[in-house]
């Protein structure tokens, strides 16, 4: 079997170690004997239909920000990924990647940056710095990262949160929701990075890449996790 990950804007959203869960991908991917590609989508390139079997989106600054939102829907990349995510292909976003991938942002100054409505949410900024280890509660049991955000993301009406915060601010820092879950995607505010510390929640991004590529149930080969739930552990006994 063979995966292929497309990273998404990987030169310009890419803050606070967020590669990292590529290489946690790659690595859980490759352990079990699966084959795994890394595919660079940035601007200027081009994304076709069945081209990636799971997205990775990272987080950036602003500026960064205002380019990738306007190659989103210039280039037409954004109703690819929509599509995509639509019949089923997984994706992770984090920050600026899952901001982006709302209905719009909108920053300080300049005008709004619109989304790709993947996630019924939106996006303002705001003057509050949530900063801080982060822990939430969700489908995938507690889940650790690490916040650094000022945009405060709103769900809308009916949306589903990919968990509530036990420790941290989370999406906006007044509802305790973090995150957005819809199909297979996630987006989310947690750096850190976040698979790593989380392998149920990278082997539930793999499972559902190889299942929708291969159109059958997979079963994951088990993988000696004991450092990676140390680190997990760890981060709930410290901070939680």
């Amino acid at each position: 079997m063979k995966i292929v990950i497309g990273y998404l804007y990987g030169d310009l959203m890419n803050i606070y170690g967020d590669t990292g869960n590529i290489i946690a991908l790659q690595k859980r991917a490759e352990w079990r004997g699966i084959d795994v590609e890394v595919k660079n989508i940035s601007v200027g390139s081009r994304l076709k239909k069945g081209e990636a079997d799971i997205f990775f989106f990272g987080g950036g600054q602003d500026q960064a920000q205002e380019l990738v939102s306007r190659d989103l829907v210039v280039s037409r990349k954004g109703k690819t990924i929509k599509s995509e995510v639509e019949r089923g292909v997984p994706l992770l976003a984090i920050c600026g990647g899952y901001q982006l991938l709302g209905d719009y942002y909108r920053p300080h100054k300049g005008p709004k940056l619109p989304g790709i409505s993947l996630f019924p949410a939106y996006t303002l900024a705001s003057h509050d710095r949530m900063i801080g280890n982060i822990i939430i509660d969700s489908m995938f049991g507690k889940l650790v990262g690490f916040e650094n955000h000022s945009g405060k993301t709103h769900l809308k009406k009916g949306t589903t949160a990919l968990g509530m915060v036990n420790k941290g601010w989370g999406n906006n820092g007044k509802d305790r929701t973090e995150g957005c879950i819809h199909k297979n995607a996630i987006g989310c505010y947690m750096h850190g990075s976040l698979l790593p510390k989380n392998p149920k929640l990278a082997d539930w991004l793999l499972k559902k890449a190889l299942e929708v590529k291969y159109g059958k149930e997979i079963e994951l080969e088990p993988l000696d996790d004991t450092l990676e739930l140390q680190a997990h552990q760890m981060a709930v006994k410290k901070f939680g």
